[in-house]
């Protein structure tokens, strides 16, 4: 038996794909290192009109809004729901990977969103929000360490971490500092490593599982 499905009307279909390629435009001028482009540059590299872009955007910080929507989706797949799975030298391993991926891929955007957030309270709404996904993946990765340490400390040690890997420790470190992947993420690590031994010298005890941190990654 054939089901039947509703036909998709054309304008819709058509609109749709019409928004679709606005917001790509913009995400690819971005990452192309255009942090400002004009909605006339945004329109020629999507193939559509001016006025195409105004007719499904109202305004240039609906679409930024658009885009910072598409991405955070798009990087929720690198950020993990697994609550203190494993052993702590692998998990910060695996944290350091998933994280540096992420930043290294939301740069671009990243540095645009610097430009337009004082003017926009939608992109900073979201920025917000991306900005509370990544550092509720630092509570749930570090749960049994947390969970350890005095009541309300915890919070300072969950802030601490949380400076040390976003994204504006990363861009210290890789365009500031001018090192390369591998050694910001060694770099990470070994912040990650001295906090969370910090919280075990802070309870007086010895880690019954000393954090290690690799020693294999590449000159800058």
């Amino acid at each position: 038996m054939t089901t039947a499905y509703p036909p998709v009307d054309g304008r819709t279909a058509r609109a749709t794909r019409t928004r679709s390629a606005v917001a790509a435009a913009l995400l690819g001028l971005l990452e192309e290192g255009r942090l400002r482009p004009t909605a006339a540059e945004i329109a020629d590299h999507a193939g559509v009109s001016l006025r195409s872009v105004f007719q499904h955007f109202e305004d240039m910080e609906s679409l930024y809004a658009a885009v910072a929507e598409a991405q955070m989706e798009r990087l929720s797949r690198l950020i993990s729901q697994k609550i203190g799975v494993g052993p702590l030298v692998d998990r910060t391993r695996s944290f350091v990977g998933r994280r540096a991926d992420l930043l290294e891929t939301i740069t671009p955007v990243r540095r645009a969103a610097l430009l337009q957030e004082p003017f926009s309270e939608e992109l900073a709404r979201r920025l917000r929000r991306a900005h509370d996904m990544a550092r509720e993946e630092i509570e749930r990765t570090f749960a049994p360490e947390l969970a350890s340490v005095f009541t309300g400390d915890e919070r300072d040690i969950v802030f601490a971490l949380d400076v040390a890997t976003n994204w504006s420790a990363w861009d210290t470190s890789r365009r500031l500092n001018g090192l390369s992947v591998d050694r910001s993420k060694r770099v990470m690590e070994i912040t990650i490593t001295g906090l969370l031994n910090e919280v075990d010298s802070s309870e007086g005890r010895t880690s019954k599982e000393p954090v290690a941190v690799r020693d294999d990654a590449g000159a800058a």
